[in-house]
């Protein structure tokens, strides 16, 4: 039994010392003291032999952690040395203390670049799928030809279609350097189910002229070239169109959170709130006062600061309103000019009052963590984790606001008073108690607009002066008074807009819109819905 033991405990030890001899004794040789190409072979040798486990030896190279004794000694000395504390690079085992007369090993930057196209050409075999895709992505850039055998081996073994497509592409690109007219041809025929900016330039070049001669000599590969470059061109432009109508969205919802609460304020009283705008800032500010209250007390729970700033927002700015309402607007309904001048007065007091207390500078609001980063639908193409959510975020909004209008008794009377106010206070509405309440609603989805806001820029004393044109523009084309219309222009606005910047630029995109808007009003002054019903002016 103890001589059946005492074989187990050599074989694990055995097995250990295997195991931490990652780099063979003759490879750790001529990495620690051959020549740049010595080095350089062998770390083709280790990628060929595909052993992960020599991912430390090559990160301390990296990393210049590797010391040595000096040639001169008989018996060579090979340690990696991090915090004062040695390890042998053959054997695994810590060495202390550390011998006298070692030096580090010195790799120049051609090598460098090497081990870590070498370190992420192992981690192709890593389990872990987001080391796998990182490790292509490092190697999209950097591999070389001699990492042709590893990214074979690489994707014939992997299962993610994503990373194996990326390994394909950059195969693809590596072999294009070869003599092999076969090979190049399957090059290229696979670089034509490629996404990637990159790949369009490769090809590109296999296109140029130097003077009045292709670089390429071969027709057959400038041709299938060709193919493969209109290929791609389409993908890209497809990708191009899709983020663009992916941004113009964003910045549909963004201008349907603005002006959805103009749309409830000037549709019910007709008033034109000039200080619509510093009302979202107001909700900007509180989502700020709220993130430094977290910051202060509740440190552990800031990443869901959001869910107690959205409250917060809408409340505050809804009481900004109403006091607004009750002051000011409430005495001078049917006198237009006077409501115009008096709300603008209260935007400036807005605006100063919060360079007062916060200062002129703009202020910071932090994303959330689950708000950071984005997803990558295609090469280029990312789609930030902060606008979806607030795409999503204004049709919740969109949708409580219609449940509101038609699913409750406030809304039944906010319809009744937009419709015909002398009929709705003929039979009972108390339309001065609605006009409060449905200000107070407006104002509250302005502050809304400003949390949301708050998430994808800083937020200043002025950030509401950038949204009171487009919110009314909004409104006015949409149908004043009407849900439907304000959703289909703010959407219609902003995917137009930003498909009309990338032809010809933001100013003249914005001049655009408004004489388009303008032709549109003289043709039909209702807007894209007009309301149903009597008015009857007040």
């Amino acid at each position: 039994m103890r001589v059946v033991l005492r074989l187990f405990l050599q074989c694990v030890l055995c097995l250990a010392a295997l195991s931490a001899q990652a780099v063979s004794p003759d490879l750790l040789q001529k990495l620690a003291y051959g020549e740049a190409d010595d080095k350089l072979a062998a770390l083709a040798l280790i990628v060929a032999g595909a052993d992960e486990s020599a991912i430390p030896l090559l990160q301390a190279l990296a990393d210049d952690s590797v010391q040595a004794s000096p040639d001169t000694r008989e018996k060579k000395i090979i340690l990696i040395v991090k915090d004062g504390k040695g390890v042998d690079a053959v054997t695994g085992k810590a060495v202390e203390p550390l011998s006298e007369g070692l030096e580090d090993v010195v790799i120049n930057n051609r090598v460098r670049k090497e081990i870590t196209t070498a370190i992420a050409a192992l981690k192709l075999a890593s389990p872990d799928k987001a080391v796998r895709l990182a490790a292509a992505r490092e190697l999209q850039s950097n591999a070389e030809e001699s990492m042709l055998p590893a990214l074979a081996r690489a994707v014939a073994k992997e299962s993610d279609p994503d990373i194996k497509n990326l390994l394909a592409l950059t195969q693809a690109s590596i072999q294009l350097s070869t003599g092999d007219k076969p090979a190049r041809m399957a090059a290229i025929s696979a670089l034509a189910a490629s996404n990637n900016p990159s790949t369009k330039t490769l090809l590109i070049g296999l296109l140029a002229k130097k003077g009045n001669e292709f670089v390429e000599p071969d027709a057959d590969i400038r041709a299938a070239a060709q193919r493969s470059l209109d290929t791609v061109q389409s993908k890209l432009s497809t990708g191009e169109r899709f983020g663009q109508a992916f941004t113009g969205i964003s910045l549909g919802s963004i201008l349907l959170l603005a002006a959805l609460g103009l749309a409830i304020t000037y549709g019910l009283m007709g008033v034109i709130n000039m200080a619509h705008g510093e009302l979202i800032m107001v909700g900007a500010y509180s989502t700020y006062l709220v993130q430094n209250f977290f910051k202060a007390n509740l440190s552990g729970a800031f990443d869901w600061y959001l869910l107690a700033a959205v409250p917060v927002s809408f409340a505050v700015a809804a009481l900004v309103g109403m006091l607004l309402e009750r002051g000011v607007i409430r005495f001078l309904y049917g006198r237009p000019l006077e409501t115009l001048l008096a709300t603008w007065g209260i935007s400036l007091m807005l605006i100063q009052a919060c360079r007062s207390i916060f200062g002129a500078q703009n202020v910071q609001v932090e994303n959330p963590v689950w708000m950071s980063g984005g997803v990558e639908v295609m090469a280029g193409i990312i789609l930030p984790y902060n606008r979806i959510v607030i795409i999503v975020f204004a049709l919740f909004v969109l949708f409580m606001v219609w449940v509101m209008l038609t699913r409750t008794r406030l809304g039944l009377f906010v319809r009744a008073v937009t419709q015909n106010r002398g009929m709705a206070a003929c039979v009972g509405v108390p339309t001065k108690r609605i006009d409060t309440v449905a200000f107070g609603l407006g104002s509250g989805i302005a502050g809304l607009a400003g949390c949301a806001l708050s998430q994808i820029g800083n937020v200043g004393p002025d950030l509401g002066q950038s949204y009171i044109v487009d919110s009314f523009m909004v409104v006015v084309l949409g149908g004043v008074g009407q849900l439907a219309g304000t959703v289909y222009a703010a959407m219609g606005l902003g995917i137009a807009n930003k498909f009309l910047e990338g032809v010809a630029g933001a100013v003249l995109a914005k001049i655009c819109i408004l004489v388009f808007i303008i032709i549109f009003i003289q043709k039909r002054p209702q807007g894209i819905f007009a309301l149903k019903g009597r008015f009857a002016d007040n």
